[in-house]
């Protein structure tokens, strides 16, 4: 419930965003008094959606870092510190990608992410309680699957996504919202009636519900392409020991936001499966199960 309201919360607030930008700066140009410039419309539901969309992916390292807390290892102060940046560096050199950036976030869940706007220039980062509760095979594995989400350029492809799916919302919000006007009887001109308002409003987080179906049936998908990744860089039985311990865990917690896509861990679902970004892990478990990769990685 608190996903569902934060979502709509933020549509609302975007929706204000945008209104009072569009006033002050102009932007408004494809609302005229003969009705919507579609044209004009799709230039800038295109413009803001790909904008906002690549904003996001390019301030995602910092955002991670103040939000989850994340402390990058710069110099590693102990063997274990030692181990995540060797492995790690080993397993990019392995992908043909640069050296991430490695943290560490406190959280008793066993997560990691990766994010980042490009491969040579991402972040992995793994909880506190998953080095707790894993052994170093299982958190091989982990580090795998996330180097394999940037190898993949899992994280631009969302962002591309995104903006596409931000443009078709803003767009159709807006054409659903002066239609609802002029059912209205709205002749205040420009279209900045309360029916308008109301009607793009009502439209955008509908359409938003939508457009989360399709980038979370995408992220689905795509997990099972990083766990692939990561049983070709730690080994096949390494990533289906990582899948089942993170079965086992009673404290397995979603990540928030647009971490949620590219954590090793879903969580424990309590929406419909339409709107989770991870599949079920026993359907991980047995994709894996029923793969050919190699086991011979050696663990240190």
């Amino acid at each position: 419930m608190k996903r569902v309201l934060l979502f709509v919360a933020t549509n609302i607030a975007i929706l204000a965003v945008i209104s009072v930008v569009m006033r002050i700066f102009g932007f408004d140009s494809y609302l005229t008094a003969n009705g919507l410039d579609y044209r004009a419309l799709a230039v800038f539901s295109i413009l803001w959606g790909s904008i906002g969309s690549f904003i996001s992916l390019a301030m995602s390292k910092w955002i991670a870092k103040k939000s989850m807390g994340v402390q990058v290892i710069e110099q590693p102060r102990n063997a274990d510190e030692q181990w995540l940046v060797d492995t790690v560096r080993r397993q990019a050199e392995a992908a043909g990608i640069g050296m991430p950036e490695v943290g560490v976030f406190n959280s008793p869940s066993p997560n990691a992410f990766a994010t980042g706007m490009k491969k040579n220039d991402s972040l992995v980062a793994v909880s506190t309680g998953l080095l707790q509760t894993m052994k170093r095979n299982e958190v091989e594995a982990v580090l795998g699957h996330e180097v394999a989400h940037v190898a993949n350029g899992d994280m631009v492809t969302m962002a591309l996504i995104q903006g596409v799916l931000n443009a078709f919302v803003i767009f159709f919000s807006r054409v659903i919202g002066y239609a609802i006007a002029a059912a209205m009887r709205d002749d205040k001109g420009g279209g900045y009636s309360m029916g308008y308002f109301i009607g793009t409003l009502i439209a955008q987080i509908i359409l938003g519900f939508l457009a989360a179906i399709i980038i979370n049936s995408f992220s689905r998908w795509r997990e099972f392409h990083a766990d692939e990744g990561g049983a070709q860089l730690a080994g096949n039985q390494n990533m289906i020991d990582a899948l089942k311990a993170l079965q086992r865990s009673t404290r397995t917690e979603k990540l928030e936001g647009e971490f949620a896509a590219f954590g090793i861990s879903g969580g424990k679902a309590t929406l419909a499966k339409l709107f989770s970004t991870h599949p079920p892990l026993a359907d991980r478990i047995a994709a894996l199960e029923q793969a050919k990769y190699g086991d011979n990685t050696v663990v240190s």
